[in-house]
Parts: structure tokens; sequence; C-alpha cells
């Protein structure tokens, strides 16, 4: 990765937009410009804070129990702190706040924005967010060979998943196997493509999936229960596929044996249709709310409610802008990342929703996830 690019991209940014100090907050911003990663997170309570000046030396600020870690990181200088030890973490911002300050208003932490707050005067903050965004919004060539390589952690899943999925079978099981068989395929492709030994393969994120009864609970995770012959079986791996910090989308509705009940595979094609016309509209120069729009009117002629958003782009981060979804006006380029998506929902009895990711390309788009979506195909 070009970090050190990364960060001159940015000051010159910084420049353009009249700020004088970004303070990154973000892990993935912090990753994306420095390559440091796999620290402990806010949630442990110690920030990790990456101050980049547009004229000066880049400094991150991270916990003195990560030094070896940040000791990969491609800054210009690493300031450490410990718990309890004089100002810990607040000791080196007083002097690297100077002029404008731009801050990840919507994602900084609050103990940390607090702070802040105690320094800065309010008219010298500005959210870098949207300079921040749009250098991520187009993706490198390195990047969008990681997002091919993330496509097939995400198959390796898909596959494992479907081939666990069984009458008598709990929904931890196949849980389990869609994390091993992802493990082992990101582990495949980290030997024979990547030279940074110390990235993990493992999967993460817990499994979402919902069968039978519990089959409209978008968000569900995999339980202990146990499935059936004829129901139905979603399969989502929008949290699991996280390849080399890259995320994608995608998901599937499978069922066991045989449908059931005919009205979920009426329900099964209108998704598939809505997910087929957003992919239709998808180009470069046409506006993310076109596409969304397209997938929406299919689901709305087909007399369901207004759907949610039709996909998202992503990258670095689960969420990146811009997103499918009304009101986003953004001109879609070759070298974005979007996971699209195709649903429908009977509120207490049915959902039914594919999706995958693809790259915008010169011409339309690339998919880089692969599974087959023919009605008589997702009966197992």
């Amino acid at each position: 990765m070009n970090f050190t690019g990364r960060t001159e991209e940015l000051r010159r940014r910084l420049g353009e937009a009249g700020l004088d100090v970004a303070v990154i907050t973000d892990d993935d911003s912090v990753y994306y410009f420095s390559g440091y990663c796999d620290y402990l997170h806010m949630d442990f309570g110690r920030p990790t804070i990456l101050v980049v000046p547009r004229d000066g030396e880049s400094i991150l600020i991270t916990p003195e129990m990560e030094r070896d870690m940040a000791a990969e990181a491609v800054v210009d200088q690493v300031t450490l702190w410990n718990d309890g030890a004089g100002e810990e973490w607040r000791a080196d911002l007083p002097g690297v706040l100077s002029g404008n300050i731009g801050i990840e208003t919507d994602l900084m932490p609050p103990r940390v924005r607090n702070y802040i707050d105690t320094l800065v005067a309010p008219e010298r903050l500005a959210d870098v967010t949207p300079v921040i965004a749009a250098m991520r919004t187009v993706k490198s060539p390195q990047e969008l060979e990681i997002a091919r390589h993330a496509g097939q952690v995400a198959m390796a899943m898909m596959e494992a998943g479907r081939g666990a999925i069984g009458n008598g079978v709990a929904e931890y099981e196949v849980a389990m196997a869609t994390s091993a068989a992802g493990t082992r395929e990101a582990a495949r492709i980290l030997a024979e493509h990547y030279e940074n030994g110390s990235m993990s393969p493992m999967t993460h994120f817990l499994q979402i999936m919902a069968s039978g009864d519990q089959i409209t609970k978008t968000h569900h995770r995999a339980s202990t229960r146990i499935m059936r012959r004829g129901e139905p079986v979603f399969l989502c791996f929008c949290g699991m596929t996280n390849f080399h910090r890259f995320k994608l989308g995608f998901d599937r509705t499978f069922w066991i044996g045989e449908i059931s009940d005919p009205r979920q595979a009426e329900l099964y094609e209108v998704a598939v249709a809505s997910q087929a016309a957003a992919l239709a509209a998808l180009r470069p120069g046409v506006t993310a709310e076109s596409v969304h729009t397209a997938y929406a009117d299919v689901i709305q002629q087909a007399g369901f409610a207004y759907p949610f958003r039709c996909g998202r782009a992503t990258g670095f981060s689960f969420l990146e802008t811009p997103e499918l979804v009304f009101g986003d006006k953004t001109v879609l380029q070759p070298g974005m990342v979007f996971a699209v998506d195709g649903s429908v929902s009977e509120p207490g009895n049915f959902r039914a929703q594919v999706g995958d990711s693809v790259i915008v390309t010169e011409d339309g788009y690339e998919p880089i996830t692969h599974h087959t979506k023919v009605l008589e195909e997702m009966v197992l």
C-alpha cells in the first residue's frame, strides 16, 4: 500500500479545504493513511489518534502496549502513552492543534471530542470527513485487487454455508463451516499474493443468517435453532467478508429440500428482479439514486412497500460513500465498489434477499461475487 502517497494527497486536499491539521480517529481511516491496525480500540477506553498537519510531520498517538505494532505504521512520529501516566493521550494534542482543525465529526469518540473542545474554539473546527471520503471513494488498482480477493473469500464462505445447510442441522453449525472455509481461503490468498505475514486471515463478525419462521429477521445471528425440510434459509456475509481489511456485501436465500410455500418463490423472484434492475442501471455517469430508483420501482410495482437502500459503497469500511439510495446524487465513476441488493419482504411471513459486490468499470460493472440465483438451484 502506498500509505505515504495517501498522506501526501491528504495534505494537498487539506490546503484546498483551508485546513491546517487533520485529527483522525476512525480506525479504518487510521489504517488507510498509516497501515496501522489490530490495536485495542475505544471499546477498551484507549484512543489511537493520527494527526496529519498540512505542513509538518504526521504523528501517531497510541498506547504504549502497542509499541511493536506501531513500529510498522507508515508515519513520521509515534508517540506512546500509558494508562494513568500523566495526561495519557492528551499530552501531545495541545502542541499540534494550531490553525484550523479538521476532525471526523460523526466518527470521533466523545472522549476525544470533549477534550478537543476544551482546546479549540468552535469556529476553528471543521468536518474533514468529506475530504477523506472523497479520497476513499474511487479505489486504486491495488485496492481493487484486494476487493477481488475478498470476493474469493466470500464465495468460499457461501459454498461452505450452502453445503452445511440441511434438515436437522443447527444454524451455528453452518456458521462454523462458513468461518472455517473463509479463513482457509484467506490464508491461501495471503500466502500466495501478499508479503505482509502479520495480516490475519481469520474471519470474524457473527454470522448473519435466519431460517424458518425467523426468516423475516433481517440481521438475525446464527443460533441453536434446528433447520427443517421445506424451510427457507438466509445467509448474509456483509460483516464476515473482510479480507485484508477490505469489506464486501454478499447474500443469498435458500430452501431445504423443497419450497413448501409457493408464495415464497413469488417473492424471491421479485427480489432477484429488483437486483437485476439495479445492476442494469449501474454504470459510470449515472447518479447513485438512479440505481436505487430502478430497484425500488420493481419492488413497488409488484405491490410492496418502498424498500430500504439498494446498496452502499464499501472498501476498508463497511459503509463508505456514496450510498445507492434516494437523495444521493453522487455520479458514479469507474473504480467505485458497491454492495448491491435485491430484496422484498412480507412482514410476519417471508423475506427474500440476494446481494452481490461489484466494481464500476468504464462501461458497466465487474462482479466480484458469484453464486447462482436461479430459483431451482436455491433448493438444496
